[in-house]
């Protein structure tokens, strides 16, 4: 997905000044009355595969590197297409009567950081929807395991990004409170768990990830399983390995790599810190291990 730019205008990006908090403080609260069940007009941030795919959806205004904050649409949602270490800064430079308006669809726990930009019942998206390359059609995320799909949406904007995505023939299911929170905890499981063991296997795919070491997916996916359900207080439905390595098999040729840390296997990770620091095991042995071999935080000993 594009950056917004680190040059001076409108929607200038400019460093974090700390890094992204790690945890996720509680489930959404109460929404706001849906504005909207229908696609309206909306402004699309970042010129990436996903903003491209939703601005050509729809009507849009697609903003793009250098460009400043449009007058128009003057109401509507935000689709905000970029990396989470843009997230700062497209905030920022968001109108403060229209910050409201953004709906963010990035991986990983966003709860804290929406807590402190104000934003704790902003719209949000679990998108499982990969786009190979710019200008190609999506690949919804349709599995034999969930042949209704699994992008999930929730908050004020729910019900129009789902009517945007229905345009192209795909799939959204608003989803509120801890359903929500629910299939938020197992979309990042999913991310976590693939990408630490494909990394721990030289980068292989997703794909050689569940066809080739499922014995070792399926427990590191159970440890976060459990440790992510205490934290946030849910219970997954049965099924959830199943469910995972399914949408594994369907986006087969992805490549596997621990990334935005602090975003993505840092949630986790700050569980298990919280639990030793207080003199209780790790409730994640298996996965604090992987980090530390892959040298993505330090050894204890």
């Amino acid at each position: 997905m594009l950056l917004l730019p680190l040059a001076a205008l409108s929607l200038r990006l400019s460093p974090l000044a700390s890094r992204p908090p790690l945890h996720f403080p509680a489930a959404p609260r109460g929404r706001p009355t849906t504005m909207s069940d229908a696609d309206v007009p909306a402004i699309v941030i970042g010129g990436g595969r996903i903003g491209q795919t939703l601005a050509t959806l729809g009507e849009s205004v697609l903003l793009r590197r250098g460009e400043p904050f449009p007058a128009s649409p003057s109401s509507g949602p935000i689709y905000v297409c970029t990396r989470n270490d843009a997230l700062a800064a497209v905030v920022a430079a968001t109108p403060p009567e229209r910050r409201g308006d953004l709906v963010f669809m990035q991986n990983g726990m966003l709860g804290k950081f929406l807590a402190a930009n104000g934003l704790e019942d902003a719209t949000q998206v679990l998108l499982y929807l990969a786009v190979a390359k710019l200008g190609e059609k999506p690949i919804d995320g349709i599995t034999e395991v969930n042949p209704e799909g699994l992008t999930a949406s929730t908050g004020k904007w729910a019900h129009a990004f789902k009517a945007r995505l229905a345009k192209g023939g795909l799939t959204c299911h608003v989803r509120e409170g801890d359903a929500y929170t629910k299939a938020m905890l197992e979309k990042h499981v999913w991310i976590c768990a693939f990408m630490l063991v494909g990394a721990l296997h030289d980068g292989i795919t997703v794909g050689e990830v569940e066809a080739k070491h499922s014995d070792e997916l399926r427990a590191v996916i159970e440890e976060l399983i459990a440790a992510g359900e205490t934290e946030l207080g849910v219970r997954l439905d049965d099924g959830a390995y199943e469910r995972l390595a399914a949408y594994g098999r369907s986006v087969s040729h992805f490549p596997t790599a621990v990334k935005e840390f602090e975003w993505r296997n840092g949630w986790f990770y700050d569980i298990s810190l919280k639990a030793t620091d207080a003199g209780k095991p790790d409730p994640m042995p298996m996965h604090t291990a992987g980090l530390t071999k892959l040298g993505v935080i330090p050894s204890s000993s």
